[in-house]
């Protein structure tokens, strides 16, 4: 029988594609709470249930448990920052964003994707999680297209349709990730970059294909993860965000993401673009976020 890391069994968890939610309720002062949630799963049509899991050690614990319902924001492509709010250790986390009580009672966010407003049907405790089961009251769903959540980064499929679509005078660059490092290049003043290249006739996909065989790694090309201006000769740019297997590169180092590797990258918007997602490859993807208010325990709460 395999030994079972953590890191790798995150790692592996969080090749799934999940959308993206807010879970929303009262604590026992009556005060609105909120955490980011990628562990939620529609359960049955009758009666109509969902599931949410929730950390043991979740600083919301006591409050959710107890609680009377919940509700369920899917979030909208848009809403990322509310994401990164929801998940970072904020005072108040409710005061950048338009919510109002549900017709069941649940805190209910402006502009999602769909909305599901439940009384507690039944707690099951699983491992160092609990297992939220709400009975949906009330519910809408919306038409703006819904955030997604791969392997330590947002999905943005409006996004991808719009930069593939007619374009070619453009620089693809490689986001290529592996435990939790980075594939980083030398570039000509000395610094660090992304392996990159121009996108020729036959189009981005080709040309990330062609980039990736170049560096010598075996991965599959990914989807959009950022589009960004250059700051020296603004050319733009299209990051693609892929998995790579095991093995060392003929060219370039896989790095961390850390504050020292940071500060070599020389152009100020692809340090910008590193820099938010180190941020975002904190947030696991296995079921749940990481909460960094709670010492990074998983933010099903």
């Amino acid at each position: 029988m395999m030994t079972i890391e953590p890191r790798a069994l995150r790692d592996a968890f969080g090749s799934f594609l999940t959308g993206v939610t807010v879970v929303t309720a009262y604590d026992q002062n009556e005060q609105p709470i909120g955490f980011t949630a990628n562990s939620f799963s529609s359960v049955s049509l009758d009666p109509p249930l969902l599931l949410v899991c929730l950390s043991n050690s979740s600083s919301n614990f006591d409050a959710l448990t107890t609680a009377n319902g919940f509700a369920i924001n899917v979030l909208a492509e848009t809403q990322i920052e509310i994401s990164n709010t929801f998940a970072s250790p904020v005072e108040d986390r409710f005061s950048d964003c338009e919510w109002q009580n549900g017709p069941y009672g649940g805190p209910v966010i402006e502009g999602v994707s769909a909305w599901f407003d439940c009384s507690m049907y039944n707690i099951v405790q699983a491992g160092d999680h609990v297992i939220l089961i709400g009975k949906v009251e009330a519910f809408e769903a919306g038409t703006a297209p819904g955030l997604g959540y791969a392997r330590g980064a947002y999905v943005t499929s409006a996004l991808e349709t719009e930069v593939l679509v007619g374009r070619s005078n453009f620089i693809v660059s490689a986001l290529v990730e592996r435990n939790g490092q980075v594939l980083l290049m030398q570039d000509k003043s000395g610094g660090l970059s992304l392996p990159e290249r121009p996108v020729g006739k036959s189009g981005a996909t080709e040309a990330l294909r062609v980039l990736i065989k170049d560096c010598g790694i075996t991965a599959a090309p990914g989807f959009v993860y950022s589009v960004f201006e250059d700051a020296n000769d603004h050319q733009q740019h299209i990051s693609f965000l892929c998995q790579a297997a095991e093995g060392e590169p003929s060219k370039g180092a896989f790095l961390e993401l850390a504050a020292a590797t940071l500060e070599l990258i020389a152009d100020q918007s692809l340090r910008s673009m590193l820099e938010r997602f180190a941020t975002e490859s904190n947030m696991d993807n296995y079921g749940v976020y990481f909460d960094q208010s709670d010492n990074n325990d998983a933010v099903s709460g």
